[in-house]
């Protein structure tokens, strides 16, 4: 009798990567949704959910926007092709989005955050980058004494 097929792991869509720091650290002005170009090896080990984005950042080189320092850990299912783990990764955007990011660095203060890397409906890559200024540490205490309070809050009234 032939055994039962194990249930893949893979991530057919949804959210791959996760930034959490970056909403603690950073203050997000707004967000935008850019395409990443990825090799099929890198794309069968971001689907196994292993990705880190908390060292991750994007920025401007020849006119074209990257991301950097995403750590993809190489895939182990047998595929010989191997690549940089924290390699630039090219983000798939309009003239008119990287024009908005580089003006947005250009300000002082501001800064591109990867926030999440997901996979669509049709199962197509994407990050969501936010366009960022960096919180202090008193408003970072304020942040969490904010979220404190709406927690011990929603418990009150659901406890009513």
């Amino acid at each position: 009798m032939a055994e039962p097929k194990k249930k893949s792991m893979l991530i057919s869509h949804g959210i791959a990567a996760q930034n959490r720091k970056a909403r603690f650290n950073y203050t997000i002005l707004s967000t935008l949704e850019a395409g990443i170009v990825l090799r099929g090896a890198e794309v069968k080990s971001l689907r196994m959910g292993r990705a880190t984005l908390t060292e991750a950042f994007a920025g401007e080189r020849d006119g074209e926007m990257f991301l950097f320092n995403m750590y993809i850990p190489e895939y182990q299912g047998g595929v010989l092709s191997r690549f940089d783990t924290k390699g630039p990764r090219k983000l798939l955007l309009k003239r008119k989005e990287i024009n908005t990011l580089i003006g947005a660095v250009a300000r002082a203060g501001s800064t591109v955050v990867p926030l999440d890397v997901h996979f669509n409906p049709r199962g197509v890559a994407k990050v969501t980058l936010g366009i960022a200024e960096g919180r202090k540490q008193h408003d970072k205490r304020a942040a969490v004494a904010k979220r404190d309070w709406d927690r011990d809050k929603a418990r009150l009234l659901r406890n009513r």
